[in-house]
């Protein structure tokens, strides 16, 4: 069994420039156990929390070219999205740990953001946690992964098996042949309160509210799933705007990549989170591509996994030449739950448009 303790990082990224406009929220500020309460007057942008939290890994298992990890956690509050607004899910009662499953492809090494994810948890043969639907979430610190708060039955080794997929997202390039079809995995997790009492946990009152960002933590048996810099997309970068607090980079290669139907260019859309560069998946985006002022295209960008661009939104058009404008509009925003710190984040619908 491979464990390991992951410590946070509390490192500054650059400083925000451009806020979004945040929907409905929910504003409780009580604290719960470890969790402090929230942040007053939070920015309708990416803040530092009042908090960050480690993990422990718990151990990797794989299923063909899937690989998936599982950690743990303190229970804390997350927030789900539905259109333009955020929900916080309390912590229960009878919370014991928050469960996180991260899953990549072991060839690429490209992290599955999207995809049902099931877990179930059995301890001396008895059933402790049935067909558990995690979450897809974002965390600072943490990345993009699979979460809920569950409860446990104390101190004891349990056998939890894991069931994925399908897949839904298009996949390109070097994964077009990863299969999508269901995976099943089983990992034995080794639980008791005195290893979680030792991860880390750190107050951030002198920077909690900030237009900032703890950086990721030191991942270790896991990929970050963070997506390329701008420059090292590949294809011609065409620009980079933002909305709501999202930031959104264009490129265009001159051919489409496996996996995508059609032949000319293919247009990529990355929309990212600041600072950290965790990518956004389940927004709803269109594009325009116009020269001399007509349309050459118009349509729905599909969301897409590749290797050497991340999870993007992506469309084959019939070329892009200097001087073309092209606008991006967000009919819907990230539909992805978030950890304190992106609630307030990626809820505007603002349209990005840049000139080639």
């Amino acid at each position: 069994m491979r464990r390991r303790r992951f410590l946070t990082a509390a490192g500054a990224g650059a400083a925000l420039t451009t806020a979004g406009c945040a929907g409905i929220l929910e504003t409780t500020t009580q604290s719960t156990g470890r969790t402090p309460p929230l942040v007053e007057n939070r920015p309708d942008a990416v803040y530092v929390p009042s908090h960050i939290e480690g993990m422990e890994m718990v151990d990797v298992a794989e299923s063909g070219r899937y690989s998936f990890s599982l950690s743990y956690s303190f229970p804390h509050r997350f927030w789900r999205t539905t259109g333009d607004r955020t929900s916080n899910v309390d912590i229960g009662d009878g919370d014991s740990v928050h469960l996180m499953l991260t899953a990549w492809d072991s060839q690429t090494e490209a992290v599955i953001p999207t995809s049902s994810a099931v877990v179930s948890a059995t301890k001396d043969g008895s059933s402790v946690v049935s067909d558990k639907q995690l979450w897809s979430m974002l965390s600072q610190n943490m990345g993009v992964h699979f979460g809920d708060n569950v409860e446990l039955d104390g101190a004891g080794t349990y056998d939890v098996s894991i069931e994925f997929g399908p897949v839904g997202t298009r996949l390109a390039g070097s994964l077009a042949d990863l299969s999508t079809d269901r995976q099943s995995a089983s990992i034995e997790m080794p639980f008791d309160q005195a290893t979680l009492d030792e991860v880390s946990y750190d107050l951030l009152d002198d920077r909690k509210g900030e237009r900032d960002a703890v950086e990721p933590m030191e991942m270790g048996m896991r990929p970050s799933g963070q997506v390329p810099e701008p420059s090292a997309l590949p294809g011609q970068l065409l620009g980079e705007g933002t909305s709501g607090d999202a930031t959104v980079v264009a490129t265009a290669l001159d051919s489409v990549p496996a996996g995508v139907d059609g032949d000319g260019t293919y247009l990529a859309v990355s929309a990212r989170t600041p600072y950290n560069r965790y990518p956004l998946p389940f927004m709803s985006l269109s594009a325009t591509i116009s020269r001399d002022g007509e349309p050459v295209f118009e349509g729905d960008l599909t969301d897409t996994l590749h290797p050497d661009i991340g999870y993007h939104y992506g469309a084959v058009v019939d070329g892009v030449q200097s001087s073309d404008t092209l606008d991006i509009a967000v009919v819907a925003p990230p539909q992805i739950a978030r950890h304190e710190g992106y609630e307030t984040a990626f809820l505007a619908t603002d349209s990005v448009s840049m000139t080639v």
